[in-house]
């Protein structure tokens, strides 16, 4: 458990104002829209052939493999491609800016209570 303070939520409200966490969402959204979209696409392409058009699905491939074996296969296969693609992206581009932000909200957290810790000694003092 980590010992140091949260940041307060207006400190949140704040940085989701600022370009730079305007960017950093931009950026995924960029990313993941399209993505998810195309990825939907090629899904109901699949169901279509195969609800509409059974007989393009049964065309042999080699053997018993028909097309909508390996086409059912590949769905899997753009699955694992897409989440490879995602985190090559998110490491290169979300992360470093997501954590930048992160130890910005951080050591402004760690000031304020540095500060209010400061204020409640001198009161102490104060009333002495």
């Amino acid at each position: 458990m980590s010992s140091s303070p949260t940041p307060a939520p207006e400190d949140f409200l704040r940085v989701q104002k600022e370009p730079r966490f305007r960017k950093l969402r931009s950026d995924y959204r960029r990313f993941a829209f399209p993505m998810t979209a195309l990825f939907l696409a090629w899904y109901l392409l699949y169901v279509i052939v195969a609800a509409f058009f059974p007989q393009v699905m049964a065309v042999r491939v080699y053997g018993h493999i028909n097309v909508g074996i390996v086409w059912g296969l590949l769905q899997f296969v753009s699955t694992f491609v897409i989440t490879a693609l995602y985190v090559r992206f998110a490491n290169r581009t979300l992360d470093p800016e997501a954590s930048a932000i992160r130890h910005e909200l951080e050591a402004d957290a760690e000031r304020h209570a540095a500060q209010q810790a400061g204020a409640h000694i001198k009161d102490q003092e104060e009333a002495k």
